[in-house]
């Protein structure tokens, strides 16, 4: 195993491009102790820890901790993955964006930078919603948090925040260009690991402290097996993938004989991966933190209140969300008809299904039951921390059913007020992000005559689903 880690250091390609994204995420790091000017940090601190079981707490997490300290990266990547999904719904119903994109690299380029122009506006608007909430709250006490309120305030935050959160997107374009794997996930990926020490020092404090009374060493015994339990199902479908046979018929070439081989067309359960639920959360990040100063107002009170974290209306555009996004991002980079155009090209066909439009019908039918099943797969595991944390609001729905509800455990309606760092969303990103990695460092070995770190030299799906 040290001898394939060594292997990694021997290319200078690929050593410069680990070395150069280590010290992007240092840089990301040291942004991160950075204080936003104005603000009593000690008292956002206690904020935080009297809500850490809401939708603050849940941004934080993916933040790295920097939102509660209100850092100058405290927006972290989500504006640039907004303006990116917004952008990509645009091309679908936009017809000169979507030209545009059929342009090639120049098209590409264009549209990246339109990205760029409504990252800057989003985070614009979502530091001016951050500010103005920060100005209006208070904690017990009727402390403020803000020590100069003022127009002088709002500007220098709105400042702050906005170039801090270019500043990311721009860290992020560099990885993905000159390091190893995605900018945007591994940045993501980063804010997580970094609260994972603090989510252990959480549950050893509950340990130590009988927090639950005598449920406390059940809980804790629960909680490993959960995880452990997490990891696996994670691993076994990100690597599962359905297998559509594919038969290639014999031609004559010159005086050589080719095809007549069989092989597969493998459809990956997850095809997005992490995406559509980072789209998803980072959709209903935008109206939450621009709507949080208005919680409490006559008209829009009751449509934020809703829309909080666990509520159930949040529980349900999450998973509608994740269900559109999941096929959404399949439909990006995966397209039935250009495939079946160059199986028949190649006199590839799949037994039983004639050439051409069949087979891109028949492919298109497969695609879109097993994208139902990763979608299910992903709203499973984004749940588990929600409910682990804040429970589900059941008895918040109107009438007879939030009565009947009523009725349900209170560790079920209100969670167990655990920070289950080590499951759902989290887990998902990090062991999506991790496998993604270490595939392109393999790819980089193997394409230079190395071994790489799984005994068959590249870590592929070994799990077929029928």
């Amino acid at each position: 195993m040290f001898e394939k880690f060594a292997n990694v250091f021997r290319i200078p390609d690929l050593r410069r491009r680990i070395i150069f994204t280590l010290a992007m995420l240092a840089v990301y790091r040291l942004g991160g102790h950075i204080p936003t000017p104005g603000i009593n940090a000690d008292l956002l601190q206690q904020f935080f820890q009297q809500n850490q079981g809401t939708f603050l707490g849940f941004v934080d997490l993916f933040s790295g901790g920097q939102l509660r300290r209100l850092t100058v990266f405290a927006l972290g990547i989500m504006p640039y993955i907004t303006a990116s999904i917004i952008l990509q719904l645009l091309t679908v119903v936009y017809e000169p964006l979507a030209k545009l994109q059929k342009e090639g690299e120049l098209g590409r380029k264009k549209i990246t930078q339109w990205t760029r122009y409504m990252t800057l506006g989003l985070s614009a608007v979502q530091s001016l919603g951050i500010a103005i909430t920060l100005e209006r709250s208070t904690v017990s006490g009727g402390t403020a948090f803000v020590t100069n309120p003022g127009p002088g305030f709002i500007l220098m935050t709105m400042l702050t925040l906005t170039a801090g959160s270019v500043f990311v997107m721009w860290l992020g374009e560099q990885i993905s260009e000159r390091g190893i794997g995605n900018g945007m996930s591994i940045l993501i990926f980063a804010g997580i690991v970094v609260g994972l020490p603090r989510g252990v020092v959480d549950l050893i404090d509950k340990a130590r402290t009988d927090a639950w009374g005598n449920f406390t060493a059940p809980a804790m015994v629960l909680l490993v097996a959960l995880m452990l339990a997490v990891v696996g199902f994670i691993v076994f479908v990100e690597r599962s993938e359905r297998r559509i046979p594919v038969q290639y018929a014999k031609r004559v070439v010159g005086r050589k004989i080719m095809g007549g081989q069989s092989t597969h067309l493998p459809l990956r359960v997850n095809a997005g991966g992490v995406m559509p639920v980072i789209f998803a959360s980072s959709i209903l990040t935008l109206p939450q933190t621009a709507g949080f100063a208005f919680r409490d107002n006559r008209y829009f009170g009751g449509l934020i209140r809703a829309l909080g974290w666990g509520e159930p209306l949040y529980t349900l555009l999450y998973a509608v969300g994740i269900i559109f996004f999941a096929y959404f991002y399949v439909s990006i980079v995966f397209n039935p008809n250009e495939v079946a155009d160059n199986m028949r090209k190649y006199g590839g066909f799949i037994p039983g299904i004639r050439p051409g439009r069949r087979t891109a019908d028949y492919i298109n039918e497969s695609l879109t039951r097993i994208t139902l099943v990763g979608a299910l797969y992903l709203i499973i595991i984004s749940f588990l921390p929600e409910w682990m944390i804040a429970g589900i609001h059941l008895n918040h729905l109107p009438g007879v059913l939030g009565a009947f509800f009523e009725r349900l455990p209170t560790w079920v309606t209100n969670g167990l007020g655990v920070q289950f760092y080590f499951g759902g969303t989290s887990l998902l990103i990090v062991v999506g992000v991790a496998m993604d990695t270490v595939t392109q460092i393999e790819a980089q070995l193997v394409m230079r005559h190395y071994e790489g770190f799984s005994p068959r030299s590249r870590i592929r799906g070994r799990r077929t689903w029928a």
